[in-house]
């Protein structure tokens, strides 16, 4: 693990150091220039969808913490209401920046992907013998299929979080402008439509993650 940070600290180092961008149109040219330096595409994209995976499991639990801390105000029984407004806006940030995350991830994921699979498609061509390109194709399509999947899986999770993350805001907001215990009160009658969201939301994630481990075994068998 430490010789694989280090190389992917010196590919940094050769990309920030020859003044390329690490987003937009300089993406091809990371992933390139990561490629030269040894770290292929197949590879860098397993690492993608490890890192995303990991970055959704972190998603669900602060999802879940943040619900946890909606459903405690429940049996709220005095204290200093600003405190309180406070303690969950704090949540609601961790959640907006566990959801910016993801799509980070799944967008690096999709990048590396076209990249790749763009690659493979030329690639087909080059080929002199009928039999090593059909099972080159098939092998692409297999993939492609596989990685359909997950992609799938993955933007249905990222879709789920905003719906969630708008409930929270407004019972933050709320609060924040109405610091008094009928305010508190009043998420008695929420936080069972916020349960049920944060529940699809993870039923989504877990999906997902599953998508993305059998994707990752697939291609390490590959």
């Amino acid at each position: 693990m430490g010789g694989k940070r280090t190389a992917h600290a010196v590919i940094l180092a050769v990309v920030v150091g020859g003044g390329l961008g690490l987003a937009g149109g300089c993406a091809g040219t990371t992933i390139a220039v990561k490629e030269k330096l040894g770290y292929a595409k197949r590879e860098q994209l397993v690492d993608q969808v490890q890192d995303a995976r990991d970055e959704q499991e972190e998603a669900r639990e602060q999802f879940a913490t943040t619900l946890e801390e909606f459903k405690a105000l429940t049996g709220y029984d005095g204290g200093e209401l600003e405190k309180v407004y406070n303690r969950l806006n704090r949540q609601l940030e961790r959640s907006a920046d566990a959801a910016d995350d993801v799509r980070g991830r799944i967008r690096g994921i999709e990048r590396v992907a076209d990249a790749l699979f763009s690659e493979w498609e030329r690639e087909l061509d080059e080929y002199q013998t009928a039999s090593l390109r059909r099972a080159s194709e098939e092998q692409l399509g297999a993939t492609k299929e596989r990685y359909g999947q997950l992609i799938r899986a993955m933007k249905d999770a990222e879709a789920r979080m905003d719906p969630v993350l708008a409930a929270f805001n407004d019972q933050v907001l709320f609060l924040k402008h109405n610091l008094n215990a009928r305010a508190i009160a009043s998420l008695d009658s929420t936080v069972l439509e916020l349960e049920g969201e944060v529940t699809r939301l993870i039923e989504e994630m877990n999906a997902s993650i599953a998508e993305a481990n059998a994707f990752i075994e697939s291609m390490n068998a590959g």
